[in-house]
């Protein structure tokens, strides 16, 4: 089984992710900031980050640069309700980029297609 890891400072957003990704038949790792991610990182070893940008303290694209400096093979789809930030340089390092929605079928569709390459 395949381990997600939700990182997102919103709760709602990570509970619901959690859910979903469950019922899709993942494991999920969940993680409010971007610290307590790094953590995750080394206990749940997830095959894949689902990570929001804009979050207190370390932000998602400092987080994105750290898990991409020490483990680039790991999938990152950022995941946030800005879309101008694809746009921005330093997130072109992800592996996705997906606008929060309230339908999460192109997150899960992206979730998909990046573990089973």
């Amino acid at each position: 089984m395949k381990t997600i890891l939700v990182v997102d400072d919103e709760e709602l957003i990570r509970e619901l992710y959690r859910v979903e990704m469950e019922e899709a038949g993942y494991r999920v790792a969940l993680a409010s900031t971007g610290e307590e991610a790094l953590a995750q990182l080394e206990s749940a070893k997830p095959d894949l980050v689902v990570l929001d940008i804009r979050m207190p303290g370390m932000n998602g694209i400092d987080l994105l640069r750290r898990i991409k400096a020490t483990t680039p093979r790991l999938p990152v789809v950022l995941n946030t309700a800005y879309s101008d930030y694809r746009q921005d340089f330093s997130t072109w390092a992800s592996d996705a980029y997906v606008v929060k929605s309230s339908d999460l079928s192109e997150l899960k569709t992206t979730i998909q297609r990046l573990l089973q390459t």
